[in-house]
């Protein structure tokens, strides 16, 4: 009896010293040993002190080992008022265990086996207000950056069987919980095996944020576009898994994953669906006259001050002539230093502190915008175009769309002043083409407009009435959203 004892804490003390040597640099790796009160049973208490919460190992964990009746592991089920109780012969798993906030228990009359208690350490932030969605009508509510809470908001709007959650482990340092939702019975399965093959493909040290994932499972990685939407909105990702897309949630960012999408779902706002279609449709059609505005407008006076004076009207050139009248620069110059001092304001504002990020932006528009044309450097006709198209390109309500707005103003600048107008179409081509071979998830993604789906034109750039079906291109396996003897005869697609 005694040479079983002493051959069972043999291999107990091996593996306690292998744990220390791997966690040798790492003075929050804790080994206690304590014995039970009343059975007298030895045994060993591990845990990394700043994964593991201290109150739930006083007040939960260690009364039960110390005072109750417990001699086998077994007996840790009954004893601790705990739902995550693991007893593993497969010790290999410890290391995992212990980084994952796990207590482990090694009792000296057992060989080979340990418990695993869950006492994880969470800290969570509050629910607030959505910041980069703001929405005047329409729920407030926001992710956060735990991923169990994520899905608690997910799962408390869609309370059905047929919500599937399948988590995954990315990132060989890192093991961010990454989990792919999305409804069973409704998402196309060649979608849902498309992401989960993209994922198990992701071979990257470390995961922080969405938008590491968004970049590495991309169609298209070298796209100024994004090819996935990102949204810090609950009740926009679980209307979207509703319509049967899927939804990526990664732990530690506030902001989940939406595939596939399409071009025009980049400006449109979730709020949108709380107004009225008239009104919605009009908001829609005119942030995407903003976005022309905004990519077109300098491009256009550069072109027609270089290369084509005759267009400009009679009324219109002597205004143009006496605000240039002094002016060093050339056309382009001229638009290019102002773009950069947008740009340079813009930035500013948003790494400063918000209050001051605030006050730079508006006094140092002001005052640079001011000075720029009192100086002759700049002409205040471009400068109003400037401000104009910096104003229409914050219409966009997706701010990775925003930042994409922002850098095509640049080479369309440069083909108008190689080309004039013919170089602003050129440069039209080259993005149209770029965007009509571009897809998300496979998928192209100009449609409805390329190719067209009539029926998705519905809901894009005009808004109409609630449709009962599905959008047609996500191919779900149930096309209905209203019970089908209710809804009309539709025409087939033009691809069905």
């Amino acid at each position: 009896m005694k040479k079983e004892l002493k051959k069972k804490r043999a291999f107990i003390d091996f593996v306690l010293s292998d744990l220390e040597q791997s966690f040798s640099k790492s003075n929050d790796f804790k080994k206690t040993p304590y014995t039970n009160k009343k059975t007298g049973t030895s045994f060993s208490f591990i845990h990394f002190s700043t994964l593991t919460d201290k109150q739930i190992i006083s007040r939960n964990i260690l009364p039960g080992l110390l005072q109750g009746e417990f001699s086998r592991l077994e007996d840790l089920k009954k004893l601790l008022p705990s739902a995550d109780i693991q007893i593993c012969e497969d010790l290999s798993v410890a290391e995992k265990k212990l980084l994952n906030g796990y207590v482990m228990v090694l009792v000296d009359e057992e060989e080979k086996r340990a418990a695993f208690i869950a006492a994880q350490k969470e800290f969570v932030r509050e629910i607030a207000h959505a910041e980069v969605e703001h929405t005047v009508i329409g729920p407030k509510e926001a992710f956060v950056e735990s991923i169990g809470q994520n899905l608690n908001l997910i799962r408390k709007r869609l309370p059905i069987s047929e919500l599937a959650i399948e988590e995954y482990s990315i990132g060989s340092i890192s093991h961010t919980p990454v989990a792919v939702v999305y409804i069973d019975g409704i998402t196309n399965e060649d979608y849902v095996k498309m992401v989960k093959e993209r994922l198990e493909k992701v071979d990257f040290d470390e995961i922080t944020d969405s938008s590491y994932i968004a970049q590495l499972i991309s169609d298209n990685s070298n796209s100024p576009f994004p090819q996935l939407l990102d949204t810090e909105r609950p009740d926009r990702a679980a209307a979207v898994l509703a319509e049967g897309k899927i939804v990526i949630v990664v732990d530690g960012s506030p902001h989940v994953l939406i595939t596939p999408t399409t071009f025009a779902e980049f400006f449109s706002s979730f709020e949108d669906y709380f107004l009225n279609w008239i009104i919605a449709s009009f908001v829609r059609i005119l942030r995407a006259f903003s976005v022309i505005f905004s990519i077109q407008i300098t491009p256009i006076y550069v072109a027609t001050l270089t290369y084509h004076q005759e267009m400009i009207p009679t009324d219109l050139l002597g205004t143009l002539v006496s605000s240039r009248q002094h002016i060093p620069l050339p056309p382009f110059y001229e638009a290019l230093l102002l773009e950069l001092v947008i740009e340079l304001l813009r930035e500013a504002g948003a790494r400063l502190p918000t209050k001051v990020g605030q006050t730079i932006g508006i006094v140092g528009g002001i005052v640079i915008g001011t000075a720029s044309v009192e100086a002759g450097l700049t002409s205040n006709v471009l400068l109003i175009f400037i401000a104009l198209a910096a104003l229409a390109a914050f219409t966009t309500p997706v701010y990775k769309m925003n930042n994409t707005i922002r850098l095509l103003r640049f080479p369309f600048l440069v083909f108008a002043n190689l080309w004039g107008l013919v170089g602003v179409l050129f440069c039209s081509c080259i993005l149209l083409t770029h965007m009509i071979r571009l897809t998300s998830l496979g998928r192209p993604f100009l449609q409805p407009f390329y190719p067209p789906r009539y029926r998705d034109l519905k809901d894009s750039f005009i808004r109409f009435p609630f449709n009962p079906l599905r959008p047609v291109y996500l191919r779900t396996q149930n096309p209905y959203r209203f019970p089908q003897e209710k809804i009309k005869k539709v025409k087939k697609d033009i691809d069905e």
